[in-house]
């Protein structure tokens, strides 16, 4: 009888270090999506990857201050079945302007007066604040088991510093930012930094946990092929990414592909498609430039891709972008409830 009990006791061990091996990564995306079309392909490859059970996206937040933004993560994250998923939006903000895909998709109707693209929100203002929401969600969280992936401003991640409690909240409770931010191949400035270079640069000194960088010369090489949006998503008549990146890109043009590649390492860090950098840390230099310096005790590196890895990069997010969403599948709803 003993000896059964010690079967037993060692099987549900075993089946219980399995299962946490293979918990997905506790996700929250902060985006600027609008201003580039590559924020849409990230978020959809998110969603592809949640359909596997890699990684759950507890919330979204937006360092775009425009009121198109939030509308259509809501209707992207619905589009792939998950409707639920929070989303916080910046105040007095950058880039006020409207982003032609954001608005058009967003407002788009069929003969009958509905939207093409369902969504709940329908104007920024109807979302939460980003860094309240951003508190929250890692409050709820246990700690050391929130990646968070920054495809925009530092806007939002430095507000949350600020706060009374933030980095304390941040050092208890996130074990990784992942930011497409920064060019460590040449000495030019950056967009996403040079947007808010203030917030980017006490970010990059202030953050305490472990940080990667995926510089503007890593997208710049790996490219999503408008072949790809002519020829693999035509599963359904009308597909939110699809319809974005005609919008936005040139006909027959390919679009670098930055943001997508900070989330891919942030949910496959083990898979081989890039390498880092040894340890240092990041700083701005003249003009907005990102600097890196070596240190064994710094908590920054950066992504480096070989050229005998953008070919495999760029399959591995084509193929994960355009797959189709399991809005209605058991599994779907499982992966999310058994959390």
């Amino acid at each position: 009888m003993r000896r059964s009990l010690v079967l037993i006791f060692m099987v549900l061990f075993v089946l219980g270090s399995a299962a946490r091996a293979a918990e997905p990564v506790r996700l929250i995306l902060d985006t600027d999506i609008g201003n580039d079309i590559d924020d849409a392909l990230a978020l959809a490859l998110i969603h592809s990857l949640e359909n596997r059970a890699e990684v759950r996206l507890l919330a979204v937040t937006i360092t775009k201050d425009n009121r198109w933004s939030a509308p259509y993560v809501d209707l992207e994250d619905t589009f792939y079945g998950r409707p639920d998923i929070p989303i916080g939006v910046v105040h007095r903000g950058k880039t006020h302007e409207d982003a032609k895909y954001t608005r058009t998709l967003s407002q788009s109707r069929d003969s009958a007066g509905n939207y093409v693209f369902p969504h709940r929100i329908t104007d920024g203002s109807d979302a939460p604040d980003a860094v309240a929401l951003l508190q929250r969600i890692l409050e709820q969280q246990p700690d050391d088991s929130v990646t968070i992936v920054q495809i925009g401003f530092s806007t939002n991640l430095t507000r949350l510093l600020k706060e009374s409690g933030g980095p304390e909240l941040v050092k208890r409770k996130v074990k990784l930012l992942c930011l497409m931010a920064g060019n460590f191949a040449r000495p030019e400035p950056e967009y996403n930094v040079a947007t808010d270079a203030d917030s980017a640069q006490y970010l990059f000194a202030k953050w305490p946990t472990p940080m990667i960088f995926s510089g503007f010369e890593i997208g710049e090489q790996v490219k999503f092929s408008y072949e790809s949006v002519l020829k693999d998503f035509n599963y359904t008549d009308n597909h939110p990414v699809a319809e974005a990146f005609k919008i936005y890109q040139p006909a027959g043009k390919d679009r670098p592909n930055w943001d997508s590649t900070a989330v891919l390492y942030a949910i496959r860090p083990d898979r081989g498609y890039f390498e880092l950098s040894k340890a240092g840390r990041v700083s701005l230099g003249p003009k907005h430039t990102t600097v890196f310096t070596p240190d064994p005790n710094g908590n920054c590196r950066y992504l480096i891709l070989k050229a005998d890895q953008i070919l495999r990069v760029e399959a591995v997010i084509e193929t994960l972008v355009s797959e189709p969403p399991l809005r209605n599948s058991l599994s779907a709803r499982v992966q999310r409830v058994a959390f």
